[in-house]
């Protein structure tokens, strides 16, 4: 790709939190027209850069050059006039306002002083079909999904004439179709000399639209490499400072599961999931394979009593119980970490200690407090035993990484010593190295016995950690796969995507494989 001069350059960004060097003399510039992909783990300093250069956050040291002028934006909105505009993980939206609303909110067309709700609509389905979206743009948000969502805050980004694009994390909430779509917005927003800075955990997304990486450990700079010229496990060594092969440690190994701890029989909800079986073992990884809305978490949630079911029944140990509430399946020793650790997981303004000893002092009812020696111990141990980083049980859990905010919800469930382990998207949104150590993890809690069920879309961790693994397609359960050597991606992805039930020929047999991180 021919070289041009930057439309961003920083130089020497230093940046620090109490106790927390977050950025240390990092350099990053940005070409026009280049998808410039910024790599490293959770708490490698990606979030706090470009809050740095948004705004968010004041530089301590160094500087940022815009289009070859010194800037310092006293916030968002200044990047944004400025032609800085940012799509994060988290979609900043209001559901309450209808689409053309969130899309345009803050710069409503006006006509005579009021708002011009026919050129704003208008304006809002050009937008969108620019995006290959066919909406009603007068619908409030809030009836659309989330990856609906995504898209309509990358068409309100996108409409500010901006130079540079920020994309942190956009393909987190969409299915394989979606993401192509993006991509295609994407190739066609670089052609037009916009630069954009790309933020994924997904490298095989990474290879596919990036031209240029910047490759950030522990706060500094590692180096800016051509996609081209640096191989997966290349990059991955130099996020995580090791070789990928101590990612690997863990291997297979046959389990046979005799002793089933939950059953479902004919368990349904109208509108969310059709009818389904299923026995998960004392000691077994069970994933869940399917594309978004094929109803993975729907299951997960009957099972948890978070939504109350209309048909079937569950069995817990042999004895049929009634999940009709989150209480009464934690009194049967089941948890359920859910796929939005922000919205459903995480109280942003309580310390670590609290927002870890939550689920604990649940059970115990608010009349008879933990006493504080107790959460001491017991904080200390899982901050230890997780390496929750950085490792004080009074830090605000707002201003810990991804990675470590997923820990603190592990370390709450895991206090209350589960049977059943619910895991909803556990790695979403977090890095190579922090996925590592909850895949492990999870081999270690079922090697203990512990029963784990294990939703993910990336199919290749679903098989690295199932025993078994159950494909969902529109809402229905309709196949159940052991993982022996003989299960594939591609066999995941043909059941996905024809729906047929049961095993492909020649496959089956009576034992399990034990996948392990890798």
């Amino acid at each position: 790709m021919a070289e041009s001069a930057p439309i961003l350059r920083m130089s020497g960004i230093g940046k620090q939190f109490p106790g927390v060097k977050a950025l240390d003399g990092v350099d990053f510039r940005l070409l026009p027209g280049e998808v410039h992909a910024l790599m490293g783990e959770n708490g490698a300093g990606k979030s706090t850069l470009i809050k740095v250069l948004t705004g968010v956050h004041p530089v301590d040291t160094g500087t940022i050059e815009l289009a070859g002028k010194d800037v310092a934006f006293a916030g968002p909105l200044e990047a944004q006039q400025a032609g800085i505009s940012t799509v994060y993980q988290e979609v900043n939206l209001c559901t309450n306002l209808s689409v053309a609303e969130n899309v345009f909110i803050g710069r409503e067309p006006r006509r005579r002083g009021r708002i011009d709700w026919k050129r704003m609509r208008a304006r809002a389905r050009e937008l969108l079909a620019g995006l290959e979206l066919d909406l009603e743009v007068s619908a409030p948000l809030s009836r659309f999904s989330l990856a609906v969502q995504q898209m309509v805050a990358i068409a309100r980004a996108i409409d500010i004439d901006a130079r540079v694009l920020i994309l942190d994390e956009p393909t987190s909430s969409l299915d394989a179709g979606e993401v192509e779509q993006l991509f295609r917005v994407m190739r066609r927003l670089k052609a037009e000399g916009i630069a954009i800075l790309f933020v994924s955990h997904f490298l095989d997304q990474i290879y596919e639209i990036s031209d240029r990486m910047t490759i950030l450990r522990n706060g500094r700079r590692v180096g800016e490499y051509l996609t081209s010229e640096l191989s997966q496990v290349a990059l991955v060594g130099k996020m995580i400072g090791q070789e990928l092969a101590e990612l690997e440690k863990l291997h297979g190994e046959v389990k046979v599961f005799d002793r089933p701890l939950v059953e479902a029989r004919g368990l349904g909800r109208g509108g969310a999931v059709e009818p389904f079986t299923l026995t998960i073992h004392e000691g077994e990884v069970v994933g869940l394979a399917g594309l978004l809305g094929s109803g993975r978490t729907e299951v997960a949630r009957l099972l948890f009593g978070a939504d109350h079911a209309d048909a079937g029944e569950v069995s817990v140990g042999g004895s049929t119980v009634a999940l009709r509430t989150p209480r009464a399946a934690m009194g049967h020793k089941i948890a359920f970490c859910s796929e939005n650790r922000k919205r459903d997981g995480l109280i942003p303004d309580l310390t670590v200690r609290e927002n870890i000893i939550l689920a604990l002092q649940a059970t115990r009812g608010w009349a008879r407090p933990v006493p504080r020696d107790q959460q001491d111990d017991l904080v200390g141990g899982y901050i230890k035993a997780l390496k929750i980083s950085p490792a004080n049980p009074e830090h605000l859990v707002r201003n810990l990484s991804g990675g470590n905010q997923q820990k603190v919800v592990l370390a709450r469930w895991l206090i209350l010593e589960p049977r059943l382990l619910i895991l909803d998207e556990p790695t979403r949104g977090i890095d190579v190295g922090a996925k590592a150590e909850i895949q492990r993890l999870v081999a270690q809690l079922s090697d203990g016995g512990m029963a784990v069920l294990f939703i993910s879309a990336e199919l290749e961790e679903v098989l690295r950690l199932s025993h078994k693994v159950g494909v969902l397609r529109d809402r229905r359960l309709v196949a159940e796969l052991p993982n022996d050597d003989a299960l594939t991606t591609e066999i995941l992805m043909e059941t996905i995507a024809s729906g047929a039930g049961g095993a492909p020929a020649g496959h089956g047999g009576p034992g399990h494989r034990n996948g392990g991180a890798g």
